[in-house]
């Protein structure tokens, strides 16, 4: 076992071993490591306990021993080092002068001509009039762009505006339907005063006319400024490598005019199975631009597709009854009588049958027209031009509409869920027109839409029956529209044949 026992801080130390009879070799080689650093540790501390820069003059006399000569030389050193950086960071920071005053002179400008001082006031009164020119009167207005499910009260409470200032405006029914029927996008302006209180309202009523509503004491005054609006004509010429989308943007054509093409040939070309690479079509349509800007799509005046070889035109043109429609380059409708279905449906249920058995009734009968199975409240559409022959409820049709095209061909529509809202017997109704929603009622299982086609009362398969061609314009307006379109069939041709359209 050992003992340490240490005295006075003078260096001395006295070690006691007392072995015991149990040690081993290596405790003893771990004292004998103990003993040696504690005596290095004596050494170091005898040495420099009397280390100071200051002594105590009354208990000996001032005398420079070798650890001050250390600390005074590094005392040097530092102030030598200091001295030599701090002039040269001195002269860094230091200004090389003071900065020469500017001095500004007027000098007198030549007299703008009247001609050139009317350009510039009509030039301020046209940035004024876009709110560009801060302190005039436009500059107060705030634009309010409304928001899908938002209503005009929801835009006066977030402007802070009193509802009284809106039912006033409401009563005294200038342009009243424009505050009922807004649509997500739509855009308001609102002049505000100072006490918060509305001083007047802005908004398009349509695209080139723009009504501003002005309230004062005397009540509410409406302004109404038509807006001119300027139509661009373009050519556009693709070829599928794709996708008709894709062949369009690389014809630069927006996605939306795309889509009014592939409407116009809808009726002729199947785009989701007769597209072919290689297809290639022309188009001349414009957009409708308001004070400069773009505005929006405009319509495709006429085009030509040629698809797998068959080439397809279509001319965008009004009749004298003022419906727009596609004709062919011939002055025959694009459209065909009859829509092949009248609905979207999921699958078809039931077909066109001499004899079947009745899901219902249980027993063979003949099944006179197609059954299309679709969910509850699909819309249903007239499949032509017609005239309502009945509206309303028969036995196992449930609500039925019955179209009569013509003199000869009619259709029906059974098992309705309902009806569309104003429809009644004799009135006149469009292709594609809505005249009811699928649903289950009479003698029906499921919701589906049973469709009949008949001709002079003979019921036909309506998916196999040769449907009849629209008739062509009649001769006076065909004249008129073969006058309108030749100069336009000319020019597609031309872009048609590759060789013209590089010499143009």
């Amino acid at each position: 076992m050992t003992r340490l026992w240490y005295g006075p801080f003078d260096g001395n130390a006295t070690v006691t071993d007392s072995p015991t009879p149990h040690s081993s070799r290596r405790s003893n080689r771990r004292l004998a490591l103990r003993r040696r650093a504690l005596r290095k540790h004596f050494q170091f501390y005898s040495k420099c306990k009397n280390w100071a820069l200051a002594q105590n003059v009354s208990v000996s006399p001032i005398s420079w021993r070798r650890e001050h000569w250390v600390l005074a030389s590094v005392a040097v050193a530092f102030t030598v080092i200091v001295g030599m950086i701090m002039p040269t960071w001195a002269r860094a920071m230091k200004s090389e002068g003071e900065v020469p005053s500017v001095t500004t002179l007027s000098l007198p400008l030549p007299a703008l001509s009247a001609d050139a001082q009317s350009a510039d006031d009509k030039a301020l009164a046209g940035l004024a009039a876009a709110g560009m020119v801060p302190g005039m009167e436009n500059d107060a207005w705030k634009i309010a762009i409304v928001r899908t499910g938002q209503s005009l009260a929801d835009i006066f409470h977030e402007l802070g505006l009193s509802p009284t200032e809106l039912q006033r405006l409401v009563n005294a029914n200038v342009d009243n339907g424009a505050f009922r029927r807004i649509h997500p996008g739509d855009e308001f302006a609102f002049r505000i005063d100072g006490a918060g209180k509305l001083q007047a309202l802005r908004f398009d009523r349509d695209d080139h006319t723009r009504v501003v509503l002005r309230l004062d004491a005397s009540g509410v005054h409406s302004e109404v400024a038509e807006r001119a609006l300027e139509r661009r004509v373009h050519v556009a010429h693709g070829s599928i490598k794709s996708s008709l989308f894709e062949a369009g943007d690389s014809a630069g054509m927006t996605d939306s005019m795309t889509l009014k093409l592939a409407q116009a040939f809808g009726y002729d070309i199947d785009f989701a199975q007769d597209l072919r690479v290689g297809d290639t079509f022309t188009v001349i349509y414009n957009d409708v631009y308001r004070e400069g800007e773009r505005l929006r799509d405009g319509d495709i005046i006429g085009a030509t597709f040629i698809n797998g070889g068959r080439r397809f035109t279509a001319f965008r043109y009004e009749d004298g009854e003022g419906t727009v429609s596609f004709y062919s380059e011939d002055g025959r409708p694009l459209k065909t009588s009859f829509l092949r279905t009248p609905v979207e449906f999921t699958r078809i249920s039931s077909r066109f049958s001499a004899g079947r058995m009745h899901p219902v009734l249980g027993k063979m009968r003949a099944h006179k027209g197609v059954d299309y199975a679709a969910p509850t409240g699909t819309p249903i559409y007239a499949a032509g031009d017609a005239k309502v022959e009945f509206r309303g409820v028969k036995n196992g049709f449930g609500n039925v509409v019955i179209l009569q095209h013509g003199g000869q061909y009619s259709t029906v529509y059974g098992h309705m869920s309902r009806f569309a809202a104003g429809l009644s017997g004799g009135q006149r109704v469009r292709q594609g027109q809505l005249i009811g929603y699928v649903g289950m009622t009479g003698l029906a299982t499921g919701p589906h839409l049973h469709y009949e086609f008949r001709i002079n009362g003979q019921h036909r398969d309506p998916l196999s029956v040769t449907l009849p061609k629209p008739e062509p314009l009649p001769a006076t307006e065909l004249a008129k529209f073969k006058q309108l379109t030749q100069p336009m069939l000319a020019q597609l041709k031309r872009y048609e044949d590759p060789r013209l359209a590089l010499a143009k």
